[in-house]
């Protein structure tokens, strides 16, 4: 899917033109490139992950010992 700027929409891959122009306006889309996803955002949520398997552990010995 592509964003036309000139009419402001949204514009389907099967309903662009030949050349990849906006079928109401004529203007010639560009794919926008995906940028890979952030070293940080990777280690926030393997951080995220741990931590929230040992308050799981933590919950079950608490469990464990009361009940």
């Amino acid at each position: 899917m592509a964003w036309c700027e000139e009419c402001d929409t949204l514009v389907e891959d099967e309903d662009l033109g030949e050349e990849g122009e906006c079928p109401a306006c004529g203007t010639v889309l560009a794919e926008q490139e995906r940028q890979p996803v952030p070293y940080y955002f990777k280690f926030m949520l393997l951080a995220t992950v741990i931590y929230l398997g040992w308050r799981i552990f933590q919950l079950a010995s608490w469990a464990s010992h009361h009940f």
